[in-house]
């Protein structure tokens, strides 16, 4: 939506939270790509769904985020405040508690390898919080968390589609591999979008986690896709130690991994280099990876 700017935040908060209303709004540095982030004074953010798709991420977090936060040892995302739609805007919004921090990358950590014990340590608390009650993965998170079999169909064309580009067979080999397991325990809660850019990082450790829109519960394979996506070799061996997963669990992840760097590659290797490049080298990674395990 085209119209989510400063100006539209700074009318919403003088008709809904008068009280804040002398304070600076200003864009966030890195934004996302389902909600749109504006910082409000120095302690809070605005965050307004960019589509009619994301807005049940809104009541989600208002209900689940204060209760999974006491259970957790990192900060996470703290929803405040709940706007209204209004004729300007037509949907929910939040407001929630601004956590400092750099966004992870690979320049920012004092030690990798630190960083997958303490990330596996954050995912193992997140799974080991009761879930009764929680939303059960499905359309409202993308599926994250459910099987990961209703992206075959995508995935598939994908593998077929750059054929000449990958090793197609060894890519149908991974991915099916993926789909000969499914999750037979309880549902454990995931965060659904355990990547660098939902990640804070302080004086080089990881300090908390953000952007919850597609939390639910179910199986926790897709939380660990990052083993791919941002680990080397070593932090990824003691990544998947710390979550104590199985064979088939991390195959799962693996597939999580190599779906989103599939269809990435594929919707942007004619229009957007950059984000080609770095998903051709995760699917590099994968297969490599594969290749010798």
């Amino acid at each position: 939506m085209n119209m989510i700017n400063v100006d539209l935040v700074v009318r919403l908060i003088n008709e809904q939270f008068p009280e804040w209303s002398g304070l600076e709004v200003r864009p966030v540095q890195f934004s996302g790509h389902d909600n749109r982030t504006f910082h409000l004074g120095e302690h809070m953010s605005v965050r307004l769904p960019s589509a009619e798709s994301y807005v049940p991420q809104v009541e989600k977090e208002q209900i689940w985020l204060p209760i999974l936060r006491q259970k957790l040892s990192l900060p996470i995302s703290t929803p405040l405040a709940k706007g209204n739609p209004n004729e300007e805007y037509p949907w929910p919004w939040s407001i929630n508690k601004w956590l400092e921090g750099e966004t992870l990358s690979q320049n920012n950590m004092n030690d990798l390898n630190q960083l997958a014990r303490d990330l596996g340590t954050f995912l193992i608390e997140l799974q080991s919080i009761d879930a009764s009650g929680g939303p059960l993965a499905g359309a409202h998170n993308f599926h994250r968390g459910g099987n990961i079999v209703v992206y075959d169909e995508e995935s598939r064309y994908a593998i077929e589609n750059n054929k000449d580009t990958f090793n197609e067979h060894v890519l149908k080999e991974i991915w099916e591999l993926a789909l000969d397991s499914k999750w037979e325990s309880d549902p454990v809660w995931v965060h659904g979008d355990i990547a660098p850019g939902n990640i804070l990082v302080k004086d080089g450790k990881l300090s908390a986690v953000i952007d919850f829109g597609i939390l639910g519960v179910g199986d926790p394979a897709c939380d660990a896709a990052m083993a791919w996506t941002f680990f080397d070799n070593d932090s990824r061996k003691i990544f998947k130690h710390v979550l104590n997963m199985d064979e088939g669990t991390w195959n799962r992840a693996r597939g999580w991994a190599l779906w989103k760097a599939l269809i990435t590659y594929n919707g942007n290797k004619n229009s957007n280099t950059a984000i080609a490049e770095e998903s051709y080298h995760v699917i590099n990674i994968i297969v490599d990876d594969y290749s010798i395990s």
